[in-house]
């Protein structure tokens, strides 16, 4: 294991729980618009609860990425 296999763990681990999150994030949301009470509520569950779901699902992905060029990079520097 290189000194930046840590960082790859880690975005292995986000990358996990990222993938598994956004579906179920995504199926939450449309749960609860089915169970809101009127077409405004609902249109406001999916538009604002939709986004915000999709926004954290993203994070988790996007998060995991930069460690992974984080470590990259690292371990193209040490190389020289």
């Amino acid at each position: 294991m290189t000194n930046y296999g840590s960082l790859r763990v880690w975005a292995a681990f986000l990358s996990f729980f990222g993938t598994l999150g956004l579906p179920s994030g995504v199926a939450g949301t449309i749960v609860w618009a089915i169970e809101v009470d009127g077409s405004w509520r609902t249109i406001g569950v999916l538009l604002f609860g939709g986004a915000a779901s999709v926004i954290l699902g993203f994070a988790a992905l996007a998060l995991a990425q930069a460690l992974r060029a984080v470590a990259e990079i690292g371990e193209t520097v040490s190389a020289r």
